[in-house]
């Protein structure tokens, strides 16, 4: 890409000019789409975090590994009571069964396996029951929910996630509860104000923090119940046992018995409730709800308006989530897998690329070359390029084309007096124009365009031009190398250039797609210029559209590393914005302005189903998922495996370390500056997503650029080395 160079604004994205006398009128920028992406991402991180709650922190141990503390504050009454607690005034209540009534209870649920199969024995036998469900099941299969109250059986809340409440803060404790009222209004229309604590058993067990969670419980309007009978078929002790320790209690004394249709194989559950259902009637035994045992009013009742409203959204919310894991995943692997084919093919074509290139092109090319530098207010460094290119070891002029500059550039340019140096005056009309105005001017057929802000090494023109030995060779890329690497910013650039850009291009070259000569040090044949019509004003990355151009007109375009130009990157993160951001817009109007490549034969077929989908592909649409994989690998540290998500993410940046490495070893750089390279990952890779989303979205909108001059900071030079 070209470095920055104030000109008329071109027309944005296609079909979308509105062109005045002076270039496009630009619209007022965008905002909303940063809105939308906040919100986006606002909303994904909602829901992976509601997705993470409610699937990784549900407890899943057994109902005999809670730990007990001390019983010190729990009343007497409550311990020495019945096993339905109300504790919502100061003096706590609790109420036993009647004698004679056996209320059965299934906690877990439901269970798309063991639920069925436990209802269909109560309708078998005419028994209603108490379902404490828990409030994740109950959204994953509310149909199981609205059976069970369509067939007469009372729902109870067993939290939201099965946590022990004892241990939990207050904050979830609400959370737990709130949550379950709305699991059950969106699946069954429902609310109880019934409670089952996970890790609870009979109102003698309860422990301090168990009573302080009973408490708070009992206020916000719960009745918590308790069990008088464990039927210990959570320990699967067999189908015989669970009936005998079910029926060995004698007499006719009330009891609510503990039994589960979920967390596990209930099988042995389920065989043992239809030989006990029998045999407890045959005692004379009175089956109820929990309601009825204790001679309460029904605690179950319809949902308002909103609530169920809510709890039908909350549900679609966590079948969202679901959906959205496994699109992410899939997306997730799609895009590591792709990225691995990506750092393989490139590293390989870098390979076969060094390997082709100790090749010569053919007879010396030794003809003299005219090179065009545009300039607009390039006092500060204009004569450092200059002297670089007159200090050449192939023969050049040189024509400066000064495109209205108001620091005095031409007359500094005059001054110098430099040897092969013509000086070109114009109004100010953009780069496109001053380009022009030098290919008209020059006298050879070989030209070579660099921006003002760029030196050359002595023997750059000379590798530069040696290609056009092969006549199918229409423009040629250099070597672009940054200048000012100090600092962080200077350096992430620096490794930018070396690993990104140059080894890309090797593969452009390799598969004769390439879409990019930078117009900081590129080649061009005249006759090949003049045929495709000059220098395009319609896009904002000209030496983009200008490559495209000519591959479009059949020519080869190719890439020679060992003609090396220096530039000046942005030295602060504000400019750099602004530079990729016209950059990456410019790059999406010329796909578009040429994107009937795609269907065509030919060199230009090759630029549209190779280059142009590998840009769609790597420059485009994986930059644009990429805030999202940041958000999931957030999620994945939060409630997946962190140890996992970290080894990835190391594997991840060894590959991109051992690129770099080879990279730079391809370039003849020192390896020291890829020390920054993971620091890159966290801070300038986002950034440079983030201009992606801000192109693309300006793109859509038709929203009009200006050209925005890169401030030179005079550092101008031929560096000693790498």
């Amino acid at each position: 890409m070209s470095t920055t160079h104030r000109r008329r604004t071109p027309a944005p994205a296609p079909g979308r000019a509105r062109r005045g006398r002076r270039g496009v009128v630009r619209q007022g920028p965008v905002r909303t789409h940063w809105l939308l992406l906040t919100a986006l991402l606002l909303t994904l991180s909602g829901a992976l975090l509601l997705q993470g709650y409610t699937q990784h922190s549900f407890d899943d141990r057994p109902d005999q590994s809670a730990t007990h503390t001390g019983a010190n504050g729990v009343p007497a009454a409550v311990r020495d009571g019945g096993p339905v607690i109300d504790a919502a005034g100061p003096q706590a209540r609790s109420a036993a069964p009647r004698p004679g009534t056996v209320a059965l209870t299934f906690d877990d649920g439901p269970d798309p396996a063991w639920t069925p199969q436990v209802l269909d024995v109560l309708r078998r036998e005419g028994v209603h029951a108490t379902f404490f469900v828990v409030g994740t099941q109950a959204a994953e299969h509310p149909d199981l929910v609205r059976r069970m109250v369509a067939e007469g059986h009372q729902i109870g809340v067993h939290t939201f996630t099965h946590t022990d409440l004892g241990p939990a803060p207050g904050w979830r404790r609400s959370l737990e509860l709130r949550e379950s009222q709305l699991a059950l209004a969106g699946s069954a229309g429902v609310t109880s104000s019934l409670l089952r604590p996970p890790y609870s058993s009979e109102a003698q067990a309860l422990d301090d923090r168990e009573w302080d969670a009973v408490r708070q419980a009992g206020q916000a309007g719960y009745l918590t119940v308790l069990t008088t009978q464990d039927s210990e078929d959570w320990r699967r002790p067999g189908t015989e046992q669970i009936v005998r320790t079910v029926d060995a209690v004698p007499g006719t004394a009330g009891r609510i018995v503990l039994m589960h249709d979920a967390g596990g194989d209930r099988s042995q559950t389920v065989a043992a409730l239809s030989a006990l259902l029998p045999r407890l009637k045959a005692r004379g035994l009175h089956f109820a709800t929990v309601s009825e045992a204790v001679g309460l009013a029904d605690p179950v009742h319809r949902a308002g308006t909103a609530d169920r409203l809510q709890g039908t959204a909350f549900i679609w919310i966590l079948r969202g989530g679901d959906r959205t894991l496994t699109v992410l995943d899939w997306l997730l692997w799609a895009a590591g897998a792709i990225s691995v084919l990506r750092a393989v093919a490139v590293l390989v074509a870098a390979r076969r690329h060094k390997r082709m290139r100790r090749r010569p092109w053919g007879p010396p090319v030794t003809e003299p070359v005219s090179v065009i530098v545009p300039a607009y207010n390039e006092s500060a460094g204009i004569e450092a390029a200059l002297r670089s290119l007159l200090a050449s070891d192939h023969p050049v002029e040189l024509i400066v084309v000064d495109d209205g500059s108001t620091d005095g550039t031409a007359d500094l340019v005059e001054s110098l007096d430099l040897p092969y140096t013509r000086v070109i005056r114009q109004e100010n009309a953009g780069k496109p124009a001053a380009l022009n105005t030098g290919i008209a001017a020059a006298r050879a057929e070989l030209l070579v365009m660099v921006d003002g802000d760029t030196v050359f090494e002595p023997d750059a023109v000379r590798h530069l031009v040696q290609p056009f030995a092969d006549p199918s060779v229409g423009a040629v890329s250099g070597n672009a190398k940054v200048i000012n690497r100090g600092g962080l910013l200077g350096r992430w650039q620096h490794i930018e250039y070396v690993v990104g850009f140059n080894l890309d291009r090797r593969l452009f070259d390799l598969a004769e797609c390439m879409p990019t000569v930078p117009g900081a040090v590129g080649a061009f044949r005249r006759s090949a210029l003049l045929a495709a019509g000059g220098v395009g004003e319609e896009t904002l990355a000209e030496d983009t559209d200008l490559t495209m151009a000519l591959c479009r007109a059949g020519w080869r375009v190719v890439y020679e590393e060992k003609a090396k130009a220096w530039t000046e990157a942005p030295a602060s993160l504000s400019a750099l914005w602004r530079q990729r951001y016209r950059w990456c817009y410019g790059t999406l109007q010329a796909m578009w302005k040429h994107r009937g490549a795609l269907v065509q034969g030919g060199q230009a077929g090759k630029l549209g189903r190779r280059g142009l989908l590998y840009l769609l592909m790597f420059q485009v649409l994986l930059p644009l998922l990429a805030p999202v994989v940041d958000v999931f690998a957030l999620y994945g540290l939060a409630f997946l495996d962190p140890v996992r998500i970290i080894g990835l993410w190391a594997a991840f940046l060894l590959v991109q370390m051992l690129m770099g490495a080879y990279a730079f070893r391809l370039d003849r750089e020192r390896l020291g500056p890829l020390w920054s390279l993971p620091l890159q990952q966290f801070v300038y890779r986002q950034l440079m997503y983030l201009v992606v989303i801000q192109s693309v979205c300006t793109a859509l909108a038709g929203s009009r650029l200006r050209w925005q001059r890169m401030q030179r900071y005079g550092t101008l030079r031929v560096p000693a080395g790498g």
